[in-house]
């Protein structure tokens, strides 16, 4: 089976891991924590940087540092993962769900415009699939109508819009480490910030509301939402290797792009660029245009021995949303078309060149018979 990603790590990660449990480096508050931490945000330009559990929790963290109320709508892209939605839910606010480009498939300024209303608070921006959001825009929509900004940049490690990394916007900003993500603890999220106060609430939030002045006296219920030494110390390898994976996907990517551009009549492929940034290529994204038929090809394509992902599912038809007593009135047309044909094929070194001829060859033969 070609595995849609596998994780692969070199003899650096191994040793920068195999060096911390000599030194009995293995707690959540170890120094490889830390180091971390201040190598992330360094790298992505954040005065603070938090490490967390995972990329959920680094979202319900920032979500949770707004302050918002029951009244309060948070405006995020139906095109993302559940996440996303999870952690506006738990704030009590009212998410509000805005459509997404179709070229893209990230929201812009002008699908966030559509969705402003007198009670938004906040807008969660996400980059998708290796492409940045209009981020600079709608940062600054954000800034000129006391609107709070969480960026997720959990698809988006090392990206740039413009002469700016994705990470470094909006209020804060959330990364995650899973193991398919260019940085991989195998599990593990950062919550960043330039607010101090975000900072020392983020730090009480992560550690169960412990404090330096009165060691078991809380005033909070908070969470135990603290990433391992031997998490962080893969972490740190990972970190300085980031450019070479990027590398490599983009080279993937572009390969995938000659192998499929001859049949840009079926398929839409990716934006290789958008918004003056190359595309990461963290998936490598293509939306059929025959309709109703990317389930078949996905069920085809396994018994091929090729496993492959199809695109999120809208948020606002989520099932789940059926035991809240959320009013949704959301007009996302992109979000639902992208849901219902999109897929992304396997990339990532455990493929090479030969492997995508293969697997284009498999894509495009069980599309014609449809």
């Amino acid at each position: 089976m070609i595995r849609v990603f596998e994780p692969k790590l070199t003899n650096k990660d191994l040793l920068s891991v195999f060096r911390s449990l000599l030194k009995n480096n293995i707690s959540g508050t170890s120094q490889p924590v830390k180091e971390f931490e201040i190598l992330a945000s360094q790298k992505f330009d954040r005065k603070f940087a938090v490490c967390v559990s995972n990329g959920s929790v680094a979202l319900d963290l920032a979500l949770q540092t707004l302050g918002l109320s029951e009244n309060d709508e948070v405006i995020i892209p139906s095109h993302t993962i559940i996440s996303v939605l999870s952690a506006v839910i738990r704030t009590n606010a009212k998410p509000v769900f805005c459509d997404v480009d179709s070229n893209s498939w990230n929201m812009t300024l002008e699908n966030v415009k559509k969705c402003v209303t007198k009670k938004t608070k906040g807008i969660v921006m996400v980059h998708t699939y290796g492409l940045p959001a209009e981020a600079k825009q709608i940062e600054e929509f954000c800034n000129n109508n006391n609107i709070k900004l969480v960026e997720d940049s959990a698809e988006a490690h090392g990206q740039k819009y413009e002469d700016r990394l994705c990470g470094s916007f909006g209020d804060i900003s959330t990364l995650s480490f899973y193991a398919n993500k260019h940085i991989t603890m195998g599990e593990g999220g950062l919550v960043m910030t330039d607010s101090e106060d975000s900072y020392k609430k983020l730090l009480q939030m992560r550690n169960l509301d412990f404090t330096s002045e009165k060691r078991f006296y809380h005033e909070n219920f908070f969470w135990n939402y603290r990433l391992s030494g031997i998490q962080a110390s893969l972490g740190i390898s990972q970190l300085h290797n980031l450019e070479k994976v990027i590398a490599q996907k983009r080279k993937q990517g572009l390969e995938y792009q000659e192998l499929l551009l001859p049949y840009s009549e079926d398929i839409q492929l990716p934006l290789d660029s958008s918004n003056g940034s190359n595309n990461h290529y963290w998936v490598f994204g293509i939306v059929l245009k025959k309709e109703n038929i990317r389930d078949l090809l996905i069920d085809r394509l396994f018994n091929d021995g090729i496993e492959t992902r199809p695109f999120f599912w809208p948020l606002h038809l989520q099932p789940a949303l059926t035991k809240k007593s959320i009013e949704i009135n959301a007009n996302t047309p992109v979000s639902e078309k992208i849901g219902l044909n999109g897929l992304y094929l396997p990339l990532g070194r455990h493929i090479k060149k030969s492997t995508q001829k293969f697997i284009v060859e498999k894509v495009i033969n069980n599309i014609k018979d449809f």
